[in-house]
């Protein structure tokens, strides 16, 4: 078992970090120029990573050990990011606003959403996973002249390459052909030289030496106007790197109009190693995470200090949509919308939580595991799949929901701690997983959101554990069917089951 767990902790890190979010966003802005407008929401369509507009078929095993993966690494990271800045308040601002529309990707690919959007001027289209986990949006970028590092995932042909990757970029080359890409060198990556409003963050600047520096920036400048460079490593090896700059993003408002975040500042990357995996479909990060500067910055100052989302079903398919918004959300909601604490623990969405209960009773799990100023706390991120629940609460959690579960046949298929054969298997006969929030909010999320379906026939207890000190995580299966809103101006954050729609 300690084994077992052991690999559970290996696996569920490297879930965590490259998971960035399993939320996208694709939102539906005309291709003609628009004025910008007031008195509007931004929203933003989420799409999941698993939708076909994204990337290909996957098995749902597969995607379920890949998204294990990924939040493990995104664990790590997590932990790199030190202490916790409260001093966030945002004017409340709420004359324009914008909304994104959202939607489930299961048809297809692995687990994040994503969103479509377009950068510069004029803007150029593509996607980005939408990740509440980080501030840092960055995305592939193709820049005219001199390239840094291997040049952002455009890899060419050397002597001695097998012949299955040459054909594996054989049919990538005729799919992109199908959709009119061929011709098109900065399809499903930015190319800041086609853009007007594109500004190069020098390394000589402020901005590069003190502002950026949280973001990693180098302090390599062999000439004053040389890019301001980046070079992100996470704790499994992988990297991003590239250079800075700001630009122009537009985004579509509420009444079919478009409006734009000006300055936003961007990271260009050319080289990844060992890391996230895009294709030609996807194209890098939108960080929904709060910090100065970020995406979410610009937006709260322009359309209001509260960013909302509503995550429909992982498995939903993908004409069922959802929102991001920045503004008031106008999604149907099935129960009363709950507040409790915000905790900015930049940049993640910390909440204040008293205890678990499981079936009406409440757990013993010692207090110092919420308390963010003992290492410990919970984060509401959408960048993670599965929740993750460190030691402490994790066990108590686990063996009170496994025995609810004694009259199934038990599987091991190396990806949970508890997998069963779901044939006729009564959900009625679990418990329901309560967590008791400051001021007496209580998120009851639906039962399927831990006991997930992993392939067909095959149900898991969807949480995983995390070992040592740190911030447990409610992911983004644990989030759907719910409207979560985070209003920075009153430091809240309010939660209600919807329909998303």
């Amino acid at each position: 078992m300690q084994m077992k767990r052991r690999w559970m902790q290996w696996s569920t890190s490297i879930l965590m970090t490259l998971f960035l979010i399993q939320i996208i966003v694709v939102h539906s802005i005309n291709e003609k120029e628009e004025e910008e407008v007031d008195n509007e929401n931004m929203s933003l369509e989420l799409v999941h990573r698993h939708d076909s507009r994204v990337i290909g078929d996957v098995d749902q095993l597969e995607a379920i050990k890949g998204s294990i993966q990924r939040d493990y690494f995104r664990r790590q990271r997590m932990n790199q990011i030190k202490g916790i800045n409260q001093n966030h308040r945002r004017k409340d601002i709420e004359t324009q606003q914008f909304q994104m529309p959202m939607h489930s990707g299961r048809d297809y690919a692995l687990g994040e959403y994503f969103v479509g959007v377009k950068i510069g001027s004029p803007g150029q289209s593509f996607w980005l996973v939408a990740d509440t986990g980080s501030e840092f949006t960055w995305f592939n970028c193709k820049p005219r002249g001199k390239h840094l590092g291997n040049g952002g995932g455009h890899k060419h042909k050397h002597k001695g390459e097998s012949k299955s990757k040459t054909k594996t970029k054989t049919k990538t080359t005729t799919a992109r052909r199908k959709r009119g890409a061929s011709n098109n060198p900065c399809y499903g990556v930015f190319c800041p030289h086609r853009s007007n409003t594109f500004q190069q963050v020098t390394c000589s600047s402020h901005k590069c030496k003190v502002e950026l520096s949280n973001l990693f920036s180098l302090s390599y400048c062999p000439n004053p106007s040389d890019p301001c460079l980046f070079d992100i490593s996470y704790a499994d090896g992988s990297s991003a790197k590239g250079f800075f700059g700001t630009d122009t993003v537009t985004v579509a408002l509420t009444n079919g109009k478009k409006g734009k975040l000006h300055n936003l500042t961007i990271g260009c990357t050319q080289t990844m190693l060992n890391g996230v995996t895009f294709n030609e479909n996807t194209g890098g990060i939108l960080g929904l995470g709060y910090a100065k500067d970020s995406f979410v910055d610009k937006a709260s100052l322009q359309y209001g200090a509260k960013l909302s989302y509503c995550l429909v079903d992982h498995l939903s398919h993908q004409n069922v949509s959802s929102y991001l918004t920045f503004g008031t959300p106008k999604v149907k909601l099935l129960s009363e919308i709950r507040k409790t604490e915000l905790f900015l623990y930049s940049p993640f969405y910390g909440v204040h939580v008293l205890g678990i209960s499981v079936g009406d009773q409440m757990l013993k799990i010692p207090h110092q595991v919420w308390d963010f100023n003992a290492e410990g706390g919970m984060i509401i991120d959408s960048g993670t799949t599965l929740a993750g629940l460190v030691l402490e609460a994790y066990d108590p959690v686990f063996e009170a929901l496994k025995k609810s579960l004694t009259n199934v046949k038990r599987l091991d298929i190396g990806v949970l701690d508890f997998c069963f054969d779901s044939e006729g298997f009564n959900e009625r006969t679990v418990p329901r997983l309560v967590f008791h929030f400051a001021g007496g909010a209580r998120f009851e999320p639906p039962i399927k959101s831990y006991i997930i379906d992993v392939e067909p026939k095959v149900k898991c207890i969807g949480i995983v554990p995390i070992n040592g000190t740190g911030a447990s995580v409610i992911g983004n299966i644990m989030q759907q069917d719910f409207l979560w809103e985070f209003d920075l101006a009153k430091n809240t954050v309010g939660f209600a089951s919807s329909t998303c729609n």
